[in-house]
């Protein structure tokens, strides 16, 4: 009995430091990394974007790349077809532009 308690009381403890480390790696992490990793994220976002432009831009009107080309990048830039069109014709305002303004 005395021993199922005993194991009890270091069960609970390991839980509570593994808690208290998850919260410290986590504020770390915002502090140091988080704002890089969402940069990169948007970074990521806006290239797919410039891509996918890039293979559309015949049937858009502004025509980049030789249709050859485009028809040969095709494939694998359908299953993003519906997410860029969203993020395009996404309503901005001037906040979305400070960070460009900012450098």
């Amino acid at each position: 009995m005395f021993v199922r308690r005993k194991q009890q009381r270091l069960s609970s403890w390991r839980l509570k430091w593994r808690h208290i480390l998850m919260l410290a790696k986590g504020f770390i992490y915002g502090m140091t990394y988080y704002d890089m990793t969402r940069y990169l994220y948007k970074e990521r976002g806006n290239l797919e974007q410039l891509f996918v432009l890039i293979v559309f831009g015949d049937m858009v009107g502004i025509p980049i790349l030789p249709p050859y080309y485009s028809l040969r990048l095709l494939p694998f830039t359908v299953p993003m077809i519906s997410s860029w069109k969203r993020s395009i014709l996404r309503e901005r305002d001037l906040t979305d532009l400070a960070d460009l303004l900012g450098g």
